[in-house]
């Protein structure tokens, strides 16, 4: 029987290099010398051609073995490098598509993460608090605190000591308590409006419809209300030297009165490309009150994201009104009413730049033989919570007629509109 270490002596063989093997008739390779005997050796009773058969299926086999090793390393560095390329590409492309699509994609995603690091960096908000906070829609410290404690733990699922320790930190580093009344002057001239396509009507309201407000248009059907809404969506996609804030709209449609032609024929008549302007309003159909409420409170986690500047509520009380019925259920509507009015005006708190705009339905007062018998409904809890009223009636043929019912800092006063085919107008 062949020995691997006679054979090693004899022809002078050094590990590693190739070596020719007479007895084997085939070159041994990286050490291979000692396997490849022993299976010779073990089979010398074959025959020759077994033999080299054999040892040429084994030569075969260790080939195989090496290539497919060296194969899987080169795979695994290809499916490496082509990991990082397409990370690469993938971030590459993100860029393009947000410069491509909105130039302040970008400003808002970096807002929206320095908000969240805001609040990750308070004390005792771990990952777990964070995901939960996030989730229930409080983003930023602002959302933190200017809500209840209890509206906080009753959506997030967060302790009251936690709660009350995160709201009066975020207090502190807002700032949040006295100042002068020059410092509340200065931030009500910086503050912005929305053209409402009526100049006449722009001047009773100050200059437009104002951020960091809710304003109610109330009136009969056909006085103009719905016209108003749509018209708005649209003029505030406009720049700010044309009466817009270059932002998105949020448009909650209780009655299903929300008709995309009109909004087509309100951006052909300012030369605005209607498929922009269709894709940067953001439509939600509330089916009831309670999905109405819902919707209002996932509106928060959208504003940020989407750069919403405005929220239309056409109708506020539509739902409200079908639903509860009778006088054993007014105490518990009212109520339900002024938590759905305050998450509305706590979004003015968050976010400044953002108007909110709603429509409400009126109700004939039968005490009255004098004057007009029509009131806005809702009664004195939405007469309180909305900022800014507005009384619209009809007028001769497309006329209508405005009237500012409650302003903090304007007068009482009628402004006249037309409603044509383009849109709202003088």
């Amino acid at each position: 029987m062949a020995k691997a270490s006679e054979i090693e002596k004899n022809n002078g063989f050094e590990m590693g290099n190739p070596y020719y093997c007479k007895e084997c008739k085939r070159n041994h390779t990286k050490g291979k010398i000692y396997k490849d005997h022993l299976n010779f050796a073990s089979f010398e009773n074959n025959t020759e051609e077994d033999n080299l058969d054999e040892n040429n299926e084994l030569n075969n086999d260790d080939y195989d073995d090496e290539e497919e090793l060296i194969n899987a390393f080169n795979e695994i560095e290809d499916r490496e490098n082509k990991i990082e390329i397409e990370d690469q590409l993938v971030d590459d492309l993100e860029l393009k598509d947000v410069d491509l699509d909105d130039e302040d994609e970008l400003n808002r995603e970096k807002s929206l993460k320095e908000c969240i690091n805001a609040v990750k960096e308070l004390p005792g908000v771990g990952e777990a608090t964070l995901n939960k906070l996030i989730k229930a829609g409080f983003s930023s410290l602002e959302s933190i605190a200017f809500t209840p404690p209890k509206i906080i733990q009753s959506e997030s699922g967060l302790g009251e000591k936690t709660t009350e320790k995160l709201i009066k930190s975020s207090m502190e580093i807002l700032n949040i308590g006295f100042k002068s009344a020059e410092d509340v002057w200065e931030h009500r001239k910086n503050i912005a409006r929305i053209t409402t396509g009526s100049q006449e009507l722009d001047d009773s309201l100050g200059g437009g419809v104002e951020t960091g407000s809710v304003i109610e248009f109330f009136g009969e059907f056909r006085t103009g209300k719905t016209q108003i809404m749509h018209q708005l969506c649209v003029n505030v996609q406009l720049p700010r030297e044309n009466g817009g804030l270059e932002g998105k709209a949020l448009y909650i449609d209780t009655e299903g009165t929300f008709r995309p032609e009109r909004i087509i024929q309100m951006s052909e008549g300012l030369d605005l490309d209607h498929k922009k302007v269709l894709k940067n309003i953001i439509f939600g159909r509330a089916y009831n009150s309670d999905h109405q409420v819902l919707l209002i409170k996932e509106a928060a986690n959208l504003i940020k994201e989407k750069g919403v500047k405005l929220i239309v509520v056409d109708s506020l009380i539509g739902h409200f009104r079908s639903e509860y019925i009778g006088r054993g259920t007014l105490a518990t509507r009212q109520q339900t009413i002024n938590s759905h009015l305050h998450d509305l005006l706590r979004l003015c708190d968050i976010y400044p730049d953002l108007a909110i705009v709603v429509t409400n339905q009126v109700q004939s007062k039968p005490d009255v033989f004098y004057g007009n018998p029509l009131q806005a409904a809702g009664g004195n809890i939405v007469a309180h919570g909305s900022t800014i009223r507005i009384y619209l009636r009809k007028g001769k043929g497309e006329q209508r007629i405005a009237k500012i019912v409650d302003a903090p800092h304007l007068p009482e006063g009628d402004a006249v509109f037309s409603i044509t085919e383009n849109g709202i107008s003088d």
